[in-house]
C-alpha cells in the first residue's frame, strides 16, 4: 500500500505545486481532479486525453494515483442516478484512455443524486445500468473502475453499497470509512466492503462529523490498516483532508492533518 494525497487538498495551489507538497512530505503519488487552482483542464481531457496525459506523467514529480472524475458541472447534472446519456459513455472512454496515459491505475466516480419521486433503490437501479457498460470498457484496458458511497447521495450504507457491486460485476468500491462513519456505522460494518475496495482515502471523522482532527475521531486507523492487508488490499492510500464549504470541512489545518495521517500510517507499517 503507497500513500498519495489528493489534488484538492490544497484549494491555492495549483496543480504542480500541491504536487510539490506532496513530494516534500515523502507521499509517493497525487490524486488529480477538477476542483480548485488543481483542477486538470476537463475540455482538453475530455478532447486529447492521451496527449494532455502523456504531458502530466512527464511534467509532475510524482505517479497519478487515481482521476475523481465528475460527468456533469454538479453533483445532480448527468448524475448516475438519472436516465442514461450517451455523452457520459462517450467522455468515459476518453476518461480511460486519459488514465491509461497519466498512468492512474483508477477512477472514481460518484453514484449520483435522488432525483423527483425516486427512491434508493430505484436510483441504485439507475446506477448500476449506467455503470455496467463503464465497467466493461474498462475490462482490459489496466483501470480499474470504482464508485464512492458520500453523505448526501442515495448510496449511503455499506449494505447499499455491497448491493451495487454485486449489481456491476467487477466494479470496485472507492472505500472512504469518513463518510460511513459520520452517518454513524461502525468500523466493521464498513470494513465489509473492503474485499470490494479499488482505491481507499484516508481522514478521521466520527458520528455527525465528515472531517475531525486525528485525535477528536472514532476511526481507528492501525486496526483498519490491519483489515486492509487481510482482505489484501494492495492499492493507494489517499489521504483526503479538504478545505471546502461542505459538511463543515472548512476548519481543519489541512496540511498538519495530512502529516498526521502520514505518520499514522508510516507508524503501523514500520
Amino acid at each position: 500500500m503507497k500513500l498519495s494525497v489528493t489534488s484538492w487538498s490544497f484549494p491555492q495551489c495549483d496543480l504542480r505545486e500541491s504536487a510539490a507538497i506532496a513530494q516534500a512530505l515523502g507521499l509517493e503519488g497525487i490524486d488529480l481532479g477538477y476542483f480548485y487552482r488543481s483542477a486538470l483542464d476537463k475540455p482538453r481531457l475530455l478532447a486529447d486525453p492521451e496527449g494532455y496525459g502523456a504531458e502530466l506523467r512527464s511534467e509532475l514529480p510524482l505517479p497519478a494515483a487515481n482521476l475523481y472524475h465528475l460527468f456533469g458541472d454538479g453533483l445532480f447534472e448527468r448524475n448516475l442516478a438519472g436516465p442514461a446519456v450517451a455523452r457520459n459513455l462517450e467522455d468515459f472512454d476518453r476518461v480511460l484512455a486519459f488514465c491509461r496515459s497519466v498512468g492512474a491505475p483508477s477512477v472514481f466516480v460518484l453514484p449520483g443524486m435522488l432525483g423527483p419521486g425516486q427512491s434508493r433503490r430505484q436510483a441504485l437501479a439507475a446506477t448500476a445500468e449506467n455503470l455496467k457498460p463503464m465497467v466493461a470498457a474498462a475490462e482490459g484496458s489496466g483501470v480499474a473502475v470504482t464508485v464512492e458511497p458520500h453523505v448526501h447521495s442515495y448510496l449511503e450504507s455499506p449494505e447499499l453499497t455491497g448491493e451495487l457491486a454485486e449489481l456491476v460485476p467487477g466494479l470496485k468500491i472507492c472505500l472512504d470509512p469518513a463518510h460511513f462513519a459520520t452517518l454513524g456505522y461502525r468500523q466493521d460494518e464498513i470494513e465489509i466492503l473492503i474485499p470490494r475496495a479499488g482505491h481507499v482515502h484516508l481522514r478521521q471523522a466520527r458520528p455527525g462529523v465528515l472531517q475531525a482532527k486525528l485525535e477528536e475521531g472514532t476511526l481507528n486507523f492501525p486496526a483498519f490498516l490491519g483489515a486492509l492487508r487481510e482482505g489484501g488490499y494492495q492499492g493507494w492510500l489517499a489521504i483526503e483532508y479538504v478545505h471546502q464549504n461542505y459538511m463543515a470541512t472548512i476548519y481543519d489545518d489541512v496540511l498538519s492533518e495530512t502529516v498526521k495521517m502520514r505518520d499514522c500510517v508510516r507508524a503501523w507499517t514500520r
